[in-house]
This record gives structure tokens, C-alpha cells and sequence, in this order.
């Protein structure tokens, strides 16, 4: 069984002068990151083996001393130029910092988000599904993956490639693998482009062409033999000192040493396996040209278009019109000003736009410039106070050998207006673009450099030859990055205000709300109160959003008051889940005989996969899923409760187990659940619910509550017996609150069915202030082992698909598969509070680890019905290791210590529930291994109160009976 979740590193190609400011200049989000320069000659492999060696110095001095132990526990999510990132759009500080926009259907994201966040996202998920045979992903930093809904089965290899189907006659760059038709996967060879005079299909009838997409999984010996391939590579033992000379394009010269077929490199130390997987379309977006930058956000953004899951948004018509990190004024037209990327720019009301264009960098102006359709403007802010103006066509290639300046020759360009040619064999080392102060940006003198047939202008003529000339393949290395960014940050936390008043049409609530609320606090901004629609479920929830988002604006000023308000978010979820049980009030009523008993008893669930995807709000807003078992203790089923009627007319509630009582004779008595420390909350809440609490009673015409019992025919007696320890982790809480409601149900009539029982428990559990989900209730009113989902909305109505039995019967049960209690407590509260907080806020962690979690439900249900043991206990082991990531106090030194002693003949374990203490669910690998399992554990338990506890399948779920 592994242990430890590996923590990944982040190596970057970028230009020279951003790759050694990175670190002051970007928020890394907490990654450790390496930059090397990009070189523009396409040696890729060369900057593969750099960022390796650098990576590895910086571990050595970190006192690392093994290569493959390193990056075993540090695995490298590697970005390389594959073509030169020479447009304008992203030349400055290379495409992975390619500001992005927020994404209307995501939650999490920043305004401040980068190609590179979602690029490592879906990267890092590549990585985690694949397995630990893969050390390393290589990939294009023109090419995002959006991670398909299902992932296919990861096979071994040296090289793994990522690719799709492709279309009969198209080309994707950088090439395809050939794989074997009677052998599917894996690579006969690989063409960066079809053979010179080959017709179109050829190879077709023995090979199946899976089109590369430039994302490339690597085994330990894959990374070992490629940077030891150049002549000074990285051993094992040594990082290489001296520069590398040998030109190797990575995908291109390693992808036709790739394949059973392939000719190896020119001392290429070993031969690699190769296979490759095509994934669904679409899930690769390019990033290589501006035009491409517009038109795959727009892909991206219309992913989803159910406008049930997008609110207002949804109804926005989306004509590919971005604006980011801008002041605009002017007046967008849907059907004229199409393709249009504004980023780190001041747009007045007084420009006149056509269509596309991408304006970068434009600095605070009040020009009436009147642009022409497809031209483009980036302002290079260089020294103190100067700008380089580049004015191009948004289809100009900015590429080696191209001499096309708005779309046509640069030649022409210079004709037109009287000015001598410069001698360059292409745009990018043309010395073209102007060095100009702020007082020369003239806004004619700007349109005489993009029109196409501009009027003879001496003045303008001889400014341009007055101004020092830049090419465009100099800017990277002369941009002042602290002017550029400086004004970026400065234009988004202006829009920060904006956004949020006008939260129902844009994505403000969907924000990474924990960074926008810091951000916001830094500009000592006010913070007016929104009007609300309360009619609008959206409304409703994005209420709580706000009330958080204040808190958090209000924490990171270090205002009092913030603990208050956040405590008011809480409660309004709190009321709003508890509403629709005041909108069904009950109406109690005597169903029992003065002699008879009902007798409420009920399994436990034991929680295999999705466990906090179904608690709100994350519930709310994203639905939830899990699988889990309803299971019966020792031989019985270990949570029941009796309830009979009492000529007096009070209410008499007893534990068995604690040997307590209280006798309650007034509706003030009645109402101190939610108080902390209060004696028999759930049952109080439960009589509450029942209808024995004026709000939640249908007719409520009585006026304390003894005129209640004696018009209802008596007091009610109701024991109670809860069999196992608390803090079990085994959902006893909300199950005792089920069962009670159940009991309750059955005395008095309230026909409630199992549906409702699992929406009022859901209810009660908020009434007492301790939230939680409904997997607990849900894992043991139904029976058996089951999923269980539930879709967005406040009202959670579950969805069952009952799973085989096989796994859990004798066989395995108590055999393979233990079940011990650790002897170790810990109360749920505190950690619910701290994920709630988070997901209201759209941690990016809290929602992706959730996420993660709610997707592994789904590769638990299908292990389960495939009955493959190995399967189930991955998907629990998995489980296990996100429910840490979640909350780093779920394995407590306690439980490691249990774990560490038995962890060699187990194939899975977790803590049930929360964690933190316990009950341990263990799967041996064999019988014979859980023979070692339970010998080891039993002659040398943690503590006295340690033991393993027989549990069966319950095939009844919850059951209310009476004498």
C-alpha cells in the first residue's frame, strides 16, 4: 500500500528575462517552479534536460542525494516551447502567462489566472490518473487539455503520448503515432509529418493514427535516457556543468526514436517503449496564434452551455468579445466587434473599434482612435516611462522568414509611407515598431502606422525616423515586466467594485473568492450591500457567498466583527436548508396503543468513496455522490430507539448507553437544541420536527406544551441506544436523528417515507449548528451497498443504484476486509466548519480535491459492480489520500502509527468518515495477509480500548416496528 501523496514541481520554457523574474513578478500559487530561457533555434530537448539539471541542483542543495527517489516523490510537470512564441499577444513573458480569462462555468478561478493555472490543472490530473510508474508529463505550452469527463485506462510504457482521432487529410502538428491494428496502443513508429509523395491514408490498412497532441507521459527510464542523451546529460549521481550543444527538438527527433519500428537516436543509451491513448474530442485546445488564443477561450467557455447550470450568464449571447484587466468604455456591439481580446488596457468611450482586434498594454488615454477591421495594437512599456507601439494584423505570423506586416509585405508598409527599407529577412528582426514617450502617442500618428493607405504626413515621417527602432524579437529582452504588470494589477482590482455590484451577469460569485477578497481588502475599498432577490434560489446561495466573501474582505483587514458575520453566513444556510421543513410542517397525531412499543433500529454506514461531496453547500451547487454500505455491528443492528406513550404530559427522553434523563414540560425547554452543550439535542430537534414545536406544526394552535400532549393523548418516553463510541466515524450522530424521526414518525403519524426521513434528518442536523452532509443518514435508511447522488439545487433528493454484494459477503467480509476500531476520538465540527468555509469561498483546492473525491465515488461504484476486489481497494485507498489533502489532521500520529505496523499487507485503508480517529477499514491483500493484519494488531494494540468488530451487510437499512 503506498503512502504520502507526491507533491509536484513546475518546469517552465520561457523568455530569457521572465524565466529570471518569475518569481518576483508572479504569484506561483505556492508551486515550485523552475524557468530556463527558451531557445529559438527548437532545441526543446535541450531545455527539457536544463530545467531537469536545475531542478535536481536545487534538490541536492536541498540534500537530496537519489535521482530517482527525487523525482518519484516530486514529480515534474514540464512546459516546452515547441514553436517560438513570437506574436505580440504573448511574446512578453511567454504562453503559459497568457492572462485568461475566468471561465463562465468554473468555479475557483482567479482574475489574475494565466494559461500556465489551467495548463498544470489538467496536467497535474494527467499525472494523479496515470499512476506512479509516470515521473514526469511533458508537454507543449501552446496546448491546453480540458480533462475529459472519463478518463480511459493509462497503460505502461517508457513514453506514454496523449492523443485524438483525427480527421481524414488533417495534419496535427507536431505529428502521430502508428500504432499496430491487431495491437492497438502501442507504437510501431511516429511521423512528425507524412512521408514525402505518401497518398493520403497511407498506412492505413496496417495502422491505426492516433494524432499527437503534444502531451507525453515519461517513465523514470524515459527521463534517464533523454537528458543523458546529450552529451553532458544528468546521471543519476551528477547534474551536467557544462552547456548542452546538441540541437534536438523534443517531440519532433524523440518521437521517430519512439516505437517497436523506430530507428534509435545517434547514442541513444537505451531503446523506449511507446504507447499512445487518443482521448475524446474536444479536449485539446491550441494556444500557437492570437487568432487561436480568441477562438479556443471561446471553445473553452462554450462547453457548457446549459444555461440551468451557468445562472444569467447563461443567457449572454458570447460573440468572442474578452475583456481583462481593463478599463473600457466603449460601447461593445454584439453583431460588429467580434474577435476581440482587450487585456491590461484603457479602452475610452471616444475609440471607434471594428472587429478583430487584440489591444495590449494600452496605457491611460483619451485618443478618438478610429481602428480598421483586424488591426491589432500592443503597447511595450520600456525604461521609466517609454513605449515600444507594435501595430500589426491579427493574422500577421510574427515567424521565422515571414515579411508580412498588416497583412502585407513590411516592404510595402515602408514604400507607402517614403521611408527606406530596412535590410531583414523577416518581420521579427525588422527594426519596425517605434520607442516612443507618452507625450508622442498621438492618436493620428498611431492611425498613420496601422492604416493601409495612410495620406502623406512629412511630421509624422519624421518622427518615426527621430524614434529609436525596435524588432519585435527584442522586445522580451528589453520590457520594463514591473510597469507591465503594475498596470495589470492596478486595472483589475479597479474592476473588482463593478464586478460585484453587477454580480448577476458576470462570474463574481464563481471567483476564487479567498484571493479576490484579499485583493479587494487592498484597495480599502467600501463594501455596499447588494439587493437581493428572494425569490431567486440563485439569490439565495449567492447570499451566503457574499456574506462570506465580506468576512473574508473584513479578516484580511484586520477588522473586528468578521467572526460575526461569517457566523451569519452559516446560519442563513443553516435556514435555508431547515425552510422547506417549515414549509411542510407535520401535524402529530396519536397512532399507538397506551401498552405498545415502537422500536426504531438501524445499521451504520461504512463510507467507501465520495464522502463530503454531499455536504452544502458543495452539495448545493455541484450535487453529490457516494457509495457506501449499510452494515450491522457484532450481529445487530447498533443504533436503536423505543419510544411508548406516558400518561403524563411531558416528554421523558432517556439514553441507555450514558444513563441519563430529562423530562421536558415546556416548548422554551424544547427549543435549546441549537444551544451548545445541550442535553438530548437530537431528540429535542426531532420532537421539533415532528410537529411538538409551534413553527414546524401544521395547525400550531397551541399555546404551550402541555395543552399539546394532552390534546395528542399523553406524554411520549423515548430511550435511546447508541452501540457504538463517539467519534466513530461511522455517521452515528445523523443516523440516532433518522432513527428517532423514524420512531417518531410511526407514534404519530406523520406518513412520512424514506426520501423525506433523509431530507428532514439533513434538516436536523442543521437546526443544531453542527451542518454535515446526508451520506450518513442516506448509508443507513436505505440498505445495502449502493451509490448514492443527488443533482445541484436546495432540495436534495438522493438517487439510488444498488451495487452487487459480492465484495462485501462472507468471503470477504471480516476475511479480506477489516474493520477496527483505533480507540482514537475526534469531533467533526471543527473540520466541517473549516471545508464549509472554503467551498463558500471557492478554495480552488477544496473544490478540486472535493471534485476528485466525487469522481472517485464513480471508479468505487465500478469496481464494485465488476466485482474486482483490487479495484475497490484502490478506489478506497484513493479515497483515503483525498480526504488528507483535504484536511491535513484526518491521519493524526496515532493512526499513522497503526497504519505504518500493518501497512505491508494491505492493498487500502482509510479512517471512516471525517477521520482523525475511529474506525479503520482495512483490505489485506489476501487472507493471509489479514491474518498478519489482525495477529499484529490484537498482540500489540495502540491503546486498551482498541479492537476489531465483526459487521455484516444489513439488507433492511433502517426498520421501525412495533409490540
Amino acid at each position: 500500500m503506498q503512502t504520502g501523496a507526491r507533491k509536484f514541481q513546475y518546469l517552465l520554457s520561457l523568455p530569457a528575462r521572465m524565466a529570471a523574474e518569475l518569481d518576483r513578478r508572479v504569484d506561483l500559487r505556492g508551486r515550485k517552479c523552475f524557468a530556463a530561457a527558451a531557445v529559438p533555434n527548437g532545441a526543446s530537448a535541450n531545455v527539457f534536460a536544463a530545467l531537469l539539471d536545475q531542478a535536481w541542483r536545487q534538490a541536492q542543495a536541498d540534500g537530496q542525494t537519489d535521482w530517482k527517489s527525487w523525482l518519484t516523490a516530486n514529480p515534474a510537470i514540464i512546459l516546452l516551447d515547441a514553436s517560438p512564441p513570437s506574436q505580440p499577444i504573448f511574446d512578453l513573458t511567454g504562453r503559459p502567462l497568457l492572462p485568461m480569462p475566468v471561465l463562465r462555468w468554473a468555479r475557483g478561478q482567479r482574475l489574475d489566472q494565466t494559461l500556465l493555472d489551467l495548463q498544470v490543472e489538467a496536467l497535474e490530473r494527467v499525472l494523479r490518473e496515470a499512476g506512479s510508474h509516470y515521473l514526469a508529463v511533458v508537454s507543449r505550452n501552446d496546448v491546453l487539455l480540458h480533462p475529459p469527463a472519463k478518463w480511459p485506462v493509462f497503460p505502461q510504457a517508457d513514453v506514454l503520448g496523449l492523443g485524438r482521432w483525427e480527421a481524414p487529410g488533417e495534419h496535427l502538428e507536431p505529428g502521430a503515432f502508428y500504432c499496430p491494428r491487431h495491437e492497438p496502443g502501442k507504437v510501431a513508429f511516429y511521423l512528425s509529418e507524412p512521408p514525402e509523395g505518401a497518398p493520403d491514408g497511407a498506412f492505413s490498412a496496417d495502422f491505426l493514427r492516433v494524432a499527437d497532441a503534444g502531451v507525453w507521459l515519461l517513465s523514470a527510464k524515459a527521463v534517464e535516457t533523454m537528458v543523458n542523451f546529450q552529451p553532458t546529460g544528468v546521471s543519476a549521481k551528477e547534474p551536467a556543468t557544462a552547456p548542452r550543444k546538441t540541437v534536438v527538438d523534443f517531440f519532433r527527433d524523440w518521437g521517430t526514436a519512439l516505437g517497436t519500428a523506430a530507428k534509435p537516436l545517434p547514442r541513444q543509451t537505451s531503446r523506449l517503449s511507446a504507447a499512445a491513448i487518443p482521448l475524446p474530442a474536444p479536449v485539446f485546445f491550441r494556444f500557437q496564434t492570437a487568432r487561436q488564443v480568441v477562438e479556443s477561450v471561446s471553445a473553452l467557455q462554450n462547453i457548457e452551455l446549459d444555461e440551468s447550470k451557468l445562472g444569467l450568464m447563461g443567457a449572454k449571447r458570447r460573440p468572442d468579445q474578452y475583456l481583462q484587466n481593463a478599463r473600457f468604455d466603449y460601447a461593445l456591439r454584439v453583431g460588429l466587434n467580434n474577435t476581440l481580446w482587450v487585456e491590461n488596457s484603457v479602452i475610452p468611450a471616444s475609440w471607434q473599434l471594428a472587429s478583430q482586434h487584440v489591444l495590449t498594454g494600452v496605457p491611460p488615454n483619451d485618443w478618438d482612435l478610429h481602428l480598421t477591421p483586424g488591426t491589432c495594437l500592443d503597447f511595450v512599456p520600456m525604461a521609466q516611462s517609454r513605449y515600444a507601439v507594435r501595430f500589426y494584423h491579427l493574422d500577421d505570423p510574427f515567424s521565422s522568414g515571414s515579411k508580412l506586416l498588416l497583412g502585407r509585405p513590411f516592404a510595402d508598409w515602408f514604400e507607402q509611407r517614403q521611408l527606406p527599407v530596412p535590410a531583414a529577412p523577416d518581420l521579427l528582426s525588422a527594426p519596425v515598431f517605434p520607442l516612443l514617450a507618452g507625450a508622442d502617442l498621438d492618436p493620428r500618428f498611431l492611425e498613420w502606422l496601422f492604416h493601409a493607405a495612410p495620406p502623406p504626413n512629412r511630421k509624422f515621417r519624421d518622427l518615426y525616423l527621430a524614434s529609436r527602432r525596435l524588432a519585435s524579437c527584442e522586445m522580451a529582452g528589453q520590457v520594463n515586466l514591473r510597469r507591465l504588470f503594475q498596470q495589470r494589477e492596478t486595472l483589475r482590482r479597479a474592476c473588482l467594485k463593478p464586478m460585484r455590484r453587477n454580480f448577476r451577469y458576470n462570474v463574481f460569485f464563481k471567483l476564487d473568492l479567498e484571493s479576490t477578497a484579499r485583493d479587494y481588502a487592498a484597495r480599502h475599498q467600501d463594501l455596499p450591500r447588494l439587493k437581493w432577490d428572494s425569490a431567486m434560489e440563485l439569490d439565495a446561495l449567492q447570499q451566503v457567498h457574499d456574506k462570506m466573501f465580506r468576512s473574508a474582505v473584513m479578516r484580511h483587514r484586520g477588522q473586528p466583527g468578521w467572526e460575526t458575520l461569517e457566523f451569519r453566513a452559516f446560519a442563513l444556510l443553516r435556514n435555508m436548508i431547515v425552510q422547506d421543513a417549515r414549509l411542510s410542517p407535520a401535524l402529530p397525531r396519536r397512532c399507538l396503543q397506551e401498552d405498545q412499543i415502537v422500536w426504531g433500529r438501524s445499521p451504520v454506514r461504512l463510507d467507501f468513496a465520495g464522502g463530503w461531496s454531499d455536504t452544502p453547500p458543495y452539495c448545493l451547487e455541484y450535487g453529490g455522490k457516494v457509495v457506501n454500505a449499510a452494515v450491522d455491528l457484532n450481529g445487530q443492528p447498533p443504533i436503536q430507539v423505543f419510544a411508548k406513550l406516558n400518561g403524563r404530559p411531558e416528554l421523558v427522553l432517556r439514553s441507555i448507553d450514558l444513563g441519563v434523563e430529562q423530562k421536558v414540560r415546556t416548548y422554551q425547554e424544547l427549543d435549546t437544541f441549537a444551544a451548545p452543550g445541550s442535553e438530548f439535542a437530537l431528540a429535542k430537534a426531532a420532537f421539533a420536527l415532528a410537529g411538538f414545536l409551534p413553527r414546524f406544526n401544521a395547525a400550531a394552535r397551541f399555546s404551550t406544551l402541555k395543552q399539546q400532549l394532552q390534546d395528542f393523548g399523553g406524554g411520549i418516553e423515548l430511550s435511546l441506544l447508541s452501540a457504538v463510541p463517539k467519534g466513530s466515524g461511522l455517521g452515528t450522530s445523523s443516523i440516532l436523528a433518522a432513527t428517532i424521526l423514524a420512531t417518531l414518525n410511526d407514534l404519530a403519524g406523520l406518513h412520512w417515507d424514506r426520501d423525506t426521513l433523509f431530507l428532514r434528518t439533513l434538516a436536523l442536523e442543521q437546526m443544531l449548528t453542527t451542518g454535515g452532509g446526508w451520506q450518513d443518514q442516506a448509508g443507513a435508511i436505505y440498505r445495502g451497498l449502493k451509490l448514492i447522488e443527488t443533482v445541484p439545487g436546495l432540495k436534495q433528493k438522493p438517487t439510488l443504484r444498488w451495487l452487487p454484494n459480492h465484495l462485501l459477503e462472507r468471503d470477504c467480509a471480516n476475511r479480506m476486509i477489516l474493520l477496527y476500531y483505533t480507540g482514537v476520538t475526534r469531533l467533526a465540527k471543527k473540520i466541517l466548519q473549516e471545508i464549509v468555509r472554503g467551498i463558500f469561498l471557492n478554495s480552488p483546492s477544496h473544490l478540486r480535491v472535493v471534485s476528485d473525491i466525487a469522481g472517485n465515488a464513480e471508479r468505487a461504484f465500478q469496481a464494485i459492480q465488476e466485482c474486482r476486489y483490487d479495484g475497490l481497494a484502490a478506489a478506497i485507498q484513493t479515497s483515503w489520500e483525498l480526504n488528507q489533502a483535504l484536511d491535513a489532521g484526518t491521519n493524526p500520529p496515532e493512526i499513522q502509527a497503526i497504519l505504518a505496523a500493518v501497512s505491508d499487507f494491505l492493498l487500502g485503508a482509510k479512517l471512516l468518515g471525517a477521520g482523525g480517529g475511529g474506525y479503520l477499514l482495512m483490505l489485506a491483500k489476501d487472507e493471509t495477509a489479514a491474518s498478519r493484519v489482525r495477529a499484529r494488531l490484537t498482540e500489540h494494540p495502540p491503546n486498551p480500548r482498541a479492537r476489531f468488530v465483526q459487521f455484516a451487510l444489513s439488507e433492511t437499512g433502517l426498520q421501525v416496528t412495533r409490540s
